[in-house]
């Protein structure tokens, strides 16, 4: 698995602070980019980045996008990605493009005593599969018969505030194990392009409480709290 920044807003927190600054300052948003592009001008930036967050006045911080490309995901990772439908998503088409024959397998799985019987079974799917397309059955029907966890390339795209929220669930201990490993690297990316906006990023408990409550996962009890957002803090 591999987690890339394509792209992203240039200057993202200025351009946050230039959006906030529309709503409750004179000036036109061109006039507020001259000005507070101004080297003086930069930790009253970041003052309105802790402002917004810690207020939770997040719609000027829509402004701010970022592009992904998350490459040798499973499909299970696809399907749960996409729950978040504030989010544009191109994923490598299984109609028009043959399966690559790549599989994730689960850590607990390789450790176990399933591991050999389970890359038989893979392999003798995606051997039928290549069956299928080689006599002539159409791609996007053969593929039916593929494994959620064979590997795809997905391109996503986030406003900052969605990031947030994601980050918020998807980081939690109880997500998922590959979402989560997902979600950390695309952490680690904005952390260095929009380090304010992002400093308390992290799974819903960076709010001081644990929402899942006796669901709680029990490495988040040894851990604690405050250890827990240290380290999302940290996370570079």
């Amino acid at each position: 698995m591999k987690v890339s920044l394509l792209s992203y807003t240039p200057n993202p927190e200025l351009i946050v602070s230039v959006a906030a600054r529309t709503s409750f300052k004179e000036g036109t948003p061109m006039e507020t980019l001259e000005k507070m592009s101004r080297p003086e001008n930069a930790e009253s930036v970041k003052k309105d980045m802790k402002d917004l967050i810690r207020h939770n006045h997040l719609s000027p911080v829509e402004h701010a996008t970022f592009t992904f490309s998350l490459e040798g995901v499973s499909r299970v990772t696809e399907i749960q990605l996409v729950r978040h439908r504030i989010a544009s998503y191109t994923i490598r088409s299984g109609r028009f493009l043959k399966n690559s024959g790549d599989f994730i397998i689960p850590e607990k799985i390789r450790n176990s005593s399933f591991f050999e019987e389970y890359g038989k079974k893979l392999n003798e799917i995606f051997g039928f599969y290549e069956q299928l397309v080689n006599a002539g059955i159409p791609k996007e029907d053969a593929r039916y018969i593929i494994p959620q966890s064979a590997k795809t390339n997905i391109v996503v795209t986030m406003n900052a505030r969605e990031l947030l929220h994601f980050f918020s669930l998807r980081l939690c201990n109880r997500a998922q194990w590959e979402l989560r490993d997902v979600a950390t690297e695309m952490l680690k990316l904005v952390k260095n392009v929009a380090p304010t906006i992002f400093e308390n990023a992290g799974p819903s408990c960076m709010k001081g409480f644990c929402p899942e409550g006796d669901l709680m996962n029990e490495e988040c009890r040894k851990m604690g709290i405050p250890n827990i957002q240290k380290k999302f803090r940290e996370l570079k």
